[in-house]
């Protein structure tokens, strides 16, 4: 599903998605090579028109994973070895954005952040389609959220 409907479908878990990626601006994505071995890959994160976007470098080889094999997952960047600021999955499909209403949108919200946008059409821009998320924090404040479009929210037992 787009954004803005997980937001709506599971705030609890996209309120703390949303904040974590506009405060690092980075997440980490997983994808399929072409031999079916996993990739994982930075990329910079911006939310516009009820989509959460990513934008990455012409052809790059998450590119070419991506339009290959769409599965792909987003993980918020981990720079705690305590896990005390938890954890940020999504599961989901990279949409390929092509539209130039929805690419000019996502100009704009990049510009917004870093005061710069890619040249058009030298980039690749894909919107993520949500099938699954969890939230994971462990420490003294440790907390399991796992969510899909089946079951909905699950509180589970926290980590240990």
């Amino acid at each position: 599903m787009r954004w803005d409907e997980f937001e709506r479908a599971c705030a609890p878990i996209a309120v703390l998605a949303r904040e974590r990626f506009t405060r690092d601006q980075l997440v980490m994505i997983g994808s399929v090579r072409k031999d079916g071995s996993p990739r994982i890959s930075p990329c910079e994160v911006d939310f516009a028109a009820g989509h959460l976007m990513l934008g990455m470098m012409w052809r790059s080889k998450k590119v070419l994973d991506l339009r290959r094999d769409p599965r792909v997952t987003v993980h918020s960047v981990t720079c705690n070895k305590d896990g005390t600021d938890g954890d940020v999955k999504l599961y989901g499909r990279a949409i390929e954005v092509s539209d130039a209403a929805l690419r000019a949108q996502y100009r704009r919200a990049i510009t917004a952040r870093l005061d710069w946008a890619p040249d058009e059409p030298n980039y690749h821009l894909f919107a993520l389609d949500v099938v699954e998320a969890s939230f994971i924090r462990f420490g003294e404040e440790a907390r399991t959220l796992h969510w899909d479009g089946i079951q909905g929210l699950r509180t589970l037992p926290p980590p240990h």
